[in-house]
């Protein structure tokens, strides 16, 4: 686990001491990433550098040094992330007839690429990984990331200079760039919380989609990223191709599969942990941790004394029955908000799921046991865990065979309703318990905006938006489109279940769950590692029918008979609860007038991106608490954040 960064500059306007000055300065603000040393190599006569931050997980020794150069000196690369099944390759590639100086996955990668080219090796890997490789024979620079998006990677042009890194940050310090907003990212930005791929807030800077090399030899910018796994391809052969098996095969293959992924994951040269929150997915993991090792595992868990947000007290239940080594620490308000000012800094563009506040707490405590961990992630988009799946369900079997002028005039209906109760003229909400008041207000009004659409997936999109129109907020923006809104890019599927969970598995979960979870653990120079997003389990989730997904009204049907296997029941099974913090309460309290700073009229207007009008109601609605509007307000709370610590200055 590591940070890379680098660029080629083809006018070849720097010798090599300026390459190295120019990407050392870019790589040292990538230390967090990789504490324990750091390196540049460069090439005169090409204008290629590679620069990389290491953080040390497998051979510890000088020969796990990167930039690493292939045996046979054609290639050389920097590389983020884990190799899996490296000692299987290693295997493999020693009875081809290969020699290794050392023990790392690095050098079995490049060993790859000289046995079977560089399309064949990403296919064969089991990883999590972004890579940059130059080939020295072919003068190509080749950028690489893992299937899933589970390591970040960004790229873009400026002038005839190909910049790459793991964040942004590295990529602003080169001498050349020039950072403009991009508008229409920014409207995706407010409609999803995150910036999907490959858009990034820059322009002309990009994501790497996932699954995907870009290879590059110096002439057109002009380049289309070639996929070497496919999600879309993955989900429908899945879905068409199901397991056939009983309901005891279907979990005993899953079963087989996951121990598998949790076993390769488990493997590196310093101390490992897991997060454990007492849910079902991150329970699972720690369960079959705990049942391929004599020693306790050590595992991870905040509390919060806040009730409604608090699991520790199921985590510790579950840790002591499973005798894992198990460290608790109970946070304050204050301790909790201590970190948002960090926010701007560690997302180094507009993020804003408010569990980016507990997971970074939760990575700085488990970083003071260990430097891996292993994260429950992706159980829900996987196996239809999210309880706004069967909601959706629920409602789209409801209206979907709805003529469009019902569903417009339920539509206005509902709003007209809800706002009426919020309206104090009327007096109504004063009728209403308190209780009752803010949170099913809303969900009216949230009915009212999703059911009048013409079909579910539009449904869906706008279910998980929170800025409904961000092309009237943000002041010159038009979203693009994205895989979402874009149906070449949708799975042919015909189950709205299956729809929901494909497109959080190609936007949600990359651009939200494993950002927040990259950025948070590696601001900390801690390794999380994800299971299950071994694309194994991935494959075969997908051929598993909704049948053994959902049953009796519940997701997880199938991983919760694995889980069982190993935890007894009545100690999982509660409602589920999310990783958040009271957002809505703190910017009526603690962070008022941090927010009323941010949101001022005048620095709205000065600062020229964002409709200060419909800004200012909804906060005003928000602090008189006729409305809640913390996720749109935290929206803009964090790009006004990001914009005062990465923009304007």
């Amino acid at each position: 686990m590591c940070g890379i960064t680098g660029f080629w500059n083809t006018s070849l306007e720097f010798d090599t001491n300026q390459l190295k000055s120019v990407a050392s300065c870019m790589s040292d603000k990538l230390v967090h990433r990789g504490p324990d040393s750091g390196g540049v190599w460069a090439d005169e006569t090409s204008g290629v550098v590679l620069a990389h931050r290491r953080l040390a997980i497998l051979d510890l020794s000088p020969e796990g040094h990167q930039p690493m150069s292939s045996a046979n000196g054609r290639y050389v690369i920097v590389f983020n992330g884990e190799i899996y099944n490296f000692l299987d390759l290693r295997r493999e590639l020693t009875s081809l007839g290969h020699t290794f100086r050392g023990t790392s996955d690095t050098e079995v990668m490049l060993a790859s690429f000289i046995q079977w080219g560089i399309h064949t090796s990403l296919k064969k890997f089991n990883g999590m990984f972004a890579f940059a490789l130059w080939d020295r024979q072919e003068n190509l620079l080749h950028l690489g990331r893992d299937r899933l998006g589970e390591k970040p990677l960004y790229y873009g042009w400026v002038g005839k200079t190909l910049l790459f890194s793991s964040e942004l940050k590295a990529i602003k310090t080169y001498p050349c760039f020039n950072p403009k907003i991009n508008r229409d990212a920014l409207a995706l930005f407010f409609r999803h919380s995150y910036i999907p791929s490959p858009y990034s807030i820059y322009d002309e800077i990009y994501k790497l989609t996932p699954g995907t090399l870009l290879t590059w030899d110096g002439s057109s910018n002009c380049v289309n990223p070639t996929p070497y796994w496919s999600a879309r391809v993955t989900t429908e052969f899945g879905v068409s191709h199901p397991f056939t098996g009983s309901d005891q095969e279907a979990v005993a293959t899953m079963e087989s599969l996951l121990l598998d992924a949790v076993k390769l994951r488990m493997v590196a040269d310093v101390p490992l942990g897991a997060f454990l929150s007492g849910g079902i997915d991150s329970t699972t993991i720690v369960a079959l941790m705990q049942s391929q090792t004599s020693l306790p595992v050590k595992t991870f868990t905040i509390g919060f004394h806040e009730s409604a947000y608090n699991e520790a007290k199921h985590a510790k239940a579950i840790a002591q029955y499973l005798h894992t080594d198990h460290t608790e620490l109970y946070i304050t308000p204050d301790e909790t908000m201590s970190v948002i000012p960090q926010l701007p800094t560690l997302y180094d563009e507009p993020f804003s799921d408010p569990s980016q506040v507990p997971t970074f707490l939760l990575s700085q405590i488990t970083k003071r046991g260990v430097t891996v961990s292993l994260s429950g992630d992706a159980g829900d988009e996987l196996f239809c865990g999210y309880n706004h799946y069967l909601l959706a369900n629920k409602i789209w079997r409801s209206i979907g065979w709805m003529p469009m002028i019902f569903k417009q005039l339920a539509a206005k209906a509902l709003n007209l309703l809800s706002v009426q109760l919020v309206n104090p003229i009327w007096g109504l909400r004063d009728l209403l318990p308190s209780h009752w008041q803010q949170s099913n207000i809303f969900k009216l009004h949230k009915l009212g905006e999703v059911i009048s659409v013409s079909d579910s997936e539009k449904m869906y999109l706008e279910l998980i938006s929170n800025w409904k129109d961000p092309n009237s907020l943000v002041l010159g923006g038009l979203e693009p489109l994205t895989n979402m809104t874009n149906r070449e890019c949708w799975a042919d599927l015909s189950s709205f279940y299956h729809k929901m969970m494909f497109f959080d598995l190609i936007m949600y979960l990359p651009e939200d769950i494993l950002v927040k979870v990259d950025r948070a653990t590696m601001g900390v120079g801690l390794e999380a590692r994800v299971p299950l997003l071994d694309h194994r389990v991935v494959e075969f989730a997908w051929r598993i029918p909704l049948s053994m997904k959902i049953r009796n009204g519940q997701g997880k049907w199938l991983l919760r008979q694995i889980l069982y296997k190993y935890v007894p029941q009545h100690l999982v099974e509660r409602p589920k609860m999310g990783f958040g913090v009271p957002i809505d309460k703190w910017l009526r309290g603690s962070l008022r007038d941090w927010a009323e700073n941010l949101l001022d009229a005048g620095r709205l207007h000065q600062q020229g991106f964002l409709n200060s009008q419909l800004i200012r109601q909804k906060w005003k609605e928000h602090i008189a608490g006729d409305r809640n509007w913390q996720g749109h307000l935290w929206d803009v709370l964090m790009f006004q954040a990001w914009l005062e610590g990465n923009y304007f200055t």
